[in-house]
């Protein structure tokens, strides 16, 4: 073995957002705070995510492919690899070869299919990449897309208001035929609670959480961000998911305390020390 290797390691590919509170500005401190190393490629630089009303960005499409050999000159290996928002085909493509030269039998793949919400796309999004997001789902053992994400992926009519669990069950199964073995389905809003659904081997769970404030940037990523982090250490699946969903609560508690802008996502470092 490589002496780079004797440390479990996750691959995290997704944007860098230097303001805002998401993609790897979360995920770096959220799973080397779990004692996992976190390893990131960039697939854009902003300064401060698109919510807000201006912004800087530098796509790094380019920069991918040869910053991934030199990875394969040092022989890395991971425990897990982690997708996050790719902002077009060739990023897919790029993506799903990582995959396939770096997975191992034991390596866990995490798809956060991040490409729309509340009811919409997001604006830098087609009809083709949705299509290539269904494709790079294939590879994934564990997925968390959020309700709007899981009603694309599989066709399905999206509606506001309750949705029954016989409707979230159809969900799931539609979204387990592209081949990945455990689904959280986060944030579906439920009266006065936030649900994520939960199916894995068989088993349909719903994980319920009283609404705190207003809806968030970021949260996605800090739920997927404790997700991979525990599947490579070995954590239940459900138990992984009442834990996000527990520190997520606290999280947004906390932010509403201060007044934090909801485009500045939640003050998750407050809590980092009590994630094990």
């Amino acid at each position: 073995m490589s002496d780079h290797n004797k440390q479990k390691k996750i691959a995290v590919i997704n944007d860098f957002t230097g303001f805002g509170r998401c993609s790897l500005t979360v995920e770096i401190p959220i799973i080397s705070a779990m004692h996992v190393q976190c390893c990131p490629i960039p697939t854009s630089v902003l300064s401060n995510h698109t919510a807000y009303d201006r912004y800087f960005l530098q796509d790094m499409t380019d920069s991918m492919e040869p910053y991934i050999e030199e990875w394969k000159l040092l022989d890395l290996q991971f425990s897990g690899i982690a997708t996050g928002y790719l902002s077009s085909l060739r990023q897919f493509t790029i993506t799903e070869q990582f995959i396939d030269d770096f997975k191992r039998k034991d390596t866990i793949v995490e798809v956060d299919p991040v490409m729309a919400d509340g009811g919409q796309f997001y604006d830098s999004y087609s009809p083709e990449m949705c299509q290539a997001m269904r494709h790079l789902l294939t590879k994934a053992d564990l997925i968390t897309p959020n309700l709007t994400e899981a009603c694309f992926l599989t066709d399905t009519p999206y509606h506001t208001g309750s949705w029954r669990i016989k409707e979230l069950h159809q969900l799931t199964e539609k979204l387990h035929r592209f081949g990945p073995e455990k689904i959280v389905i986060t944030g579906i809003p439920q009266g006065q609670f936030v649900a994520n659904i939960c199916s894995y081997d068989d088993i349909f769970k719903v994980v319920r959480s009283h609404r705190i404030g207003i809806s968030r940037s970021g949260t996605g990523d800090v739920f997927a961000s404790i997700l991979i982090a525990d599947a490579v250490r070995g954590i239940d699946f459900e138990s992984s998911v009442r834990k996000a969903a527990r520190f997520l609560k606290r999280c947004l508690i906390r932010s509403d305390e201060l007044g934090i802008p909801k485009e500045d996502g939640v003050c998750f470092e407050e809590f980092l020390t009590k994630l094990k």
